[in-house]
């Protein structure tokens, strides 16, 4: 059996804030600034809830080990 998982972790070299975005991008195999562009017009068009998401986000995704 293969136990070949991936585990989404905040970025510790592709942050810019929390490293939220970089996390989500390696995990995706997506550039971070996609995921960045994205999450910003997902505020604008939520009113700012995605503020609110990124940084529960922050708080409940682990650091990268390094």
């Amino acid at each position: 059996m293969n136990n070949d998982y991936r585990k989404l972790m905040r970025s510790r070299n592709k942050r810019m804030l929390c490293g939220v975005c970089g996390g989500l991008g390696e995990y995706l195999n997506l550039d971070p600034t996609v995921i960045r562009i994205a999450w910003v017009l997902l505020t604008f068009f939520s009113l700012g809830t995605a503020v609110l998401a990124y940084f529960i986000a922050a708080v409940i995704m682990p650091d990268e080990e390094r």
